[in-house]
């Protein structure tokens, strides 16, 4: 099963956002991208898509830092500036806040950039006939 670059199906319509932030399969929805926290399948259980292409480097943790961390310390910072609290209470109130801002973002922004990688082919420069290798098409 591969998808046409001008065919219209209904699995080439599934938002990357909508599946991938769950961690579902971007062509047909229902499988899964991830064996664990952050590894990625060799290939969905449902319609057999190989995540071959899939390599979202360093991205996820790029909005991570960006996004989320960011605001976490700007947060424990001014609560220092303000509250000057002793010790405990930024241990008590800085860890949770920066694994809450860092650890669990990193599965949906990782799933999203997969699927956004298979919805707009998304490929490095130079590496088209291994894609059209990966996805059975003919050069």
């Amino acid at each position: 099963m591969t998808r046409e670059a001008g065919s219209e199906t209904a699995a080439a319509r599934l938002s990357p956002i909508a599946t991938g932030v769950r961690g579902l399969c971007p062509r047909c929805g229902q499988g899964h991208i991830f064996q664990g926290f952050l590894k990625v399948r060799d290939h969905c259980e449902v319609c057999g898509l190989d995540y071959g292409f899939a390599d979202p480097a360093d991205g996820p943790a790029v909005f991570v830092q960006l996004f989320a961390c960011i605001p976490g310390v700007v947060f424990i910072v001014m609560l220092e500036i303000l509250a000057r609290p002793p010790l405990w209470v930024h241990v008590a109130v800085g860890i949770p806040i920066l694994i809450l801002t860092t650890v669990l973002p990193l599965r949906p922004i990782k799933g999203w950039l997969i699927a956004a990688q298979y919805v707009n082919n998304a490929q490095e420069a130079g590496t088209a006939q291994l894609w059209n290798q990966l996805h059975d098409k003919a050069d």
